[in-house]
């Protein structure tokens, strides 16, 4: 059987746009870049257009967004579309480059309002990215029924080695919610158990 299509394009939901142009904080601590991630997640609930999940790219030093992104399994029927590889696409096309890191001349921060699944996790050093900002754990993902993945126990320490550095818990509570009221309003948990 042939393919029929030859290409792969998704679109970010059309709230974001606007909701980014409205954003009115400026991204120079931790705590103001995680918190964008955390509203990109929970306006997705919102719109009903993904997973509670959403992710940002700063260029550091200038903490210019590079590239914003939300889940987009559901709405889009596809697996990998989860809120880092959205960000990190998106990044890399404003870059002009698979590169973030641009050969080591270029830094980028990756606020992720919930730690990297499996995928996620393999995609980071790829990428270019230098820095990762956490807010909930993975075991809060896994606690509403999300399955993350077989992932190296010491994956901060996988990261540490290969130069990009980890933050964690940063707004942890906030994302926690925005996962509980995913859960609570009926948001499909798909791929649970996945790995059982």
């Amino acid at each position: 059987m042939l393919l029929r299509q030859n290409r792969v394009t998704f679109e970010l939901p059309t709230w974001i746009e606007p909701f980014i142009a409205r954003w009115s904080d400026k991204f120079d601590s931790p705590e103001t870049r995680m918190r964008l991630a955390i509203e990109l997640a929970n306006q997705n609930v919102e719109h009903k257009t993904g997973g509670p999940f959403g992710a940002a790219i700063f260029e550091t030093g200038s903490w210019r967004l590079v590239g914003v992104g939300v889940n987009l399994v559901e709405t889009s029927n596809c697996s990998i579309l989860h809120a880092e590889m959205v960000a990190i696409a998106m990044a890399q096309r404003t870059v002009g480059s698979y590169d973030l890191a641009a050969g080591g001349r270029l830094h980028h921060e990756l606020a992720t309002s919930t730690e990297p699944c499996a995928m996620c996790l393999g995609a980071i050093p790829w990428s270019g990215v230098r820095r990762v900002l956490c807010g909930a754990r993975g075991q809060d993902a896994c606690e509403i029924g999300f399955d993350e993945g077989a992932k190296p126990a010491d994956w901060v320490g996988e990261l540490n080695r290969r130069g990009i550095e980890v933050a964690r818990d940063i707004l942890r509570d906030e994302t926690r919610a925005v996962l509980r009221r995913y859960a609570e309003s009926g948001g499909t948990i798909y791929n649970a158990g996945a790995g059982a």
